[in-house]
């Protein structure tokens, strides 16, 4: 089983709350969302394992049993070119658990207009791997945001 774990701190919101249908649909997976704390930061990894997938405004960490996570930094955020974020790793990197991906301000990101709201996706996962997903409270990074069963 995986546990992953926030990224950032803020509220979270569950997925049906993003502001993005193919996310609100879970069509990219099951998982959760986070509104983050308006002030700069760093988004960590939620698991150990290694960054498949890297781009200023999001990333993918792929576990030992092979469960890519994504973590989407913002809605439309990619129409951002990269600006206000900044890549602590590199793809390929193998990374643990809190360790430092990007570093961003979610605060600039709502100034130029997008949503700061992340979501956190189980990729590949069915809504019935998922257990214990957590839609709303307070969050700090780290924190346990949902359980992901082994197929």
């Amino acid at each position: 089983m995986t546990i992953v774990t926030a990224p950032l701190a803020g509220r979270a919101i569950g997925l049906a709350a993003v502001p993005d249908p193919v996310f609100a649909g879970a069509m990219v997976g099951p998982g959760t969302a986070i509104d983050p704390v308006l002030k700069p930061s760093v988004a960590v990894s939620p698991v150990d394992g290694v960054v498949v997938s890297l781009h200023p405004h999001a990333f993918v960490v792929v576990d030992e049993d092979g469960h890519g996570v994504l973590t989407h930094l913002g809605i439309d955020t990619v129409q951002l070119n990269g600006e206000g974020f900044e890549l602590h790793v590199n793809k390929g990197d193998t990374v643990t658990r809190g360790q430092a991906v990007i570093g961003w301000d979610p605060g600039a990101v709502a100034a130029a207009g997008k949503s700061p709201i992340c979501p956190v996706v189980a990729l590949e996962a069915t809504a019935g791997a998922l257990s214990a997903v957590v839609e709303d409270g307070d969050l700090k990074a780290g924190d346990t945001l949902f359980s992901w069963e082994s197929a």
